[in-house]
């Protein structure tokens, strides 16, 4: 479905929901990368702090499209 063919209250609903959304993973994410950042410094390069490093970097992907969704929803109510 369409922006244009969603209702106003939908969309602001829609907003709200993917910016909280978008917080608390931008904030999960930086906290993961800080706590793998410090495995590494404190105990050295081992397999499991490594692979999991991989989670904030490839997850942080999502973060540019809700960022993008947000700001679409933004001009469409702009534009009501």
């Amino acid at each position: 479905m369409e922006l244009k063919e969603k209702t106003t209250e939908t969309l602001e609903k829609e907003l709200k929901s993917l910016q909280t959304l978008t917080g608390m993973l931008a904030g999960i994410l930086a906290l993961l990368f800080i706590v793998c950042i410090y495995g590494l410094i404190s105990e050295g390069p081992k397999s499991t702090i490594t692979a999991l490093l991989t989670v904030p970097i490839a997850l942080g992907a999502i973060l540019p499209m809700n960022y993008k969704k947000i700001k679409e929803i933004k001009i469409e109510l702009e534009e009501r």
